[in-house]
């Protein structure tokens, strides 16, 4: 009688892929108090947005008459859209370009300005660079309205307040943005890939440009947003800089609708909030296709920085 041996090896080889399809066969585990959490947060996010759906659809009195949850007897969707683009000689269109101006510039000098501050910072080292990026650091902490009477100030005197420029530069600067573009831009960068760019006789600047920028694109995109968004939503800094209501974002515009349509100022009509309710769905709609067109690439720009080289 004779017997076969078998190795070692072998029998782990064979028992990894057993091993590997009961893993794969196992069910996963499911958590009750996590998915009523996550089911609680996801109704916090979009009641909002679904309130404000059905809110445009109805008339003023229907907003206090009606369920506010539900739709009225008589939807007037497209006839609240069509009033809100002819209220005041359709000053409401005037006012959404407007804050395409002011968020689009914004958002791409803030995340250029952000990229290049966070580059250098990152991979350069020169006399004071710690304490320059503390004080980065430390802007951070100091909430936007504390600055906006001495920004106001600071552009009477240089004769910029009531224009464009009064809005948008302040929103270039973005502490928060250049502290996530150094920390991106650290391992997103290789150090040989510079030396090498350097050795070809390649200058700082055609590095950054041609190399480095693109590097750094998923952050960039994501600071973009950051921006973007805050710009969009501004109300503070345009209504203390801006006299003149040509030049309203649709922050500050549907706040003197709904201030018109509260005391019953000049230019009211009865159906002044239903205005203000429908102007405020229009104004998300951007914002929402901003972010699904840029989403893949603040997905990437994620992943990548969760993984480790």
């Amino acid at each position: 009688m004779t017997t076969t041996s078998t190795p070692a090896g072998v029998t782990a080889k064979a028992a990894a892929p057993v091993s590997a399809v009961r893993a794969k066969e196992r069910p996963a585990r499911r958590s009750t108090p996590l998915t009523i959490a996550m089911l609680a947060a996801l109704a916090y996010f979009l009641l909002p947005l679904f309130w404000l759906l059905i809110a445009s659809t109805k008339s003023t009195q229907d907003l206090f008459t009606s369920f506010g949850l539900w739709f009225s007897d008589a939807p007037q969707l497209l006839a609240n859209l069509k009033a809100t683009f002819t209220q005041d000689d359709g000053v409401f269109l005037h006012w959404l370009l407007n804050t395409v101006l002011y968020a689009a510039v914004s958002a791409v000098g803030a995340a250029l300005l952000a990229a290049a501050g966070g580059y250098g910072f990152a991979k350069f080292r020169f006399r004071g660079d710690r304490a320059a990026f503390n004080l980065v650091l430390g802007a951070v902490m100091v909430p936007t309205t504390a600055l906006a009477i001495p920004t106001y100030l600071v552009f009477a005197q240089a004769g910029l307040v009531n224009t464009p420029w009064a809005v948008i530069l302040p929103s270039l600067v973005n502490p928060f943005g250049l502290y996530l573009m150094r920390i991106y831009a650290e391992d997103a960068v290789p150090d040989s890939l510079l030396e090498a760019a350097r050795i070809d006789g390649a200058g700082e600047a055609r590095i950054f440009f041609r190399i480095a920028l693109r590097l750094l694109a998923p952050g960039l995109v994501t600071v973009l947003l950051f921006t973007l968004v805050a710009t969009w939503n501004n109300y503070f800094l345009p209504l203390i800089m801006l006299n003149d209501p040509d030049l309203y974002p649709v922050t500050v515009g549907l706040a003197s609708w709904a201030a018109q349509a509260q005391n019953g100022g000049a230019g009211a009509s009865s159906d002044m909030l239903a205005l203000v309710v429908t102007g405020s769905l229009i104004s998300i709609v951007p914002l929402v296709v901003a972010f699904l067109m840029l989403q893949r690439y603040w997905q990437s720009g994620l992943a990548t920085g969760g993984v480790k080289q």
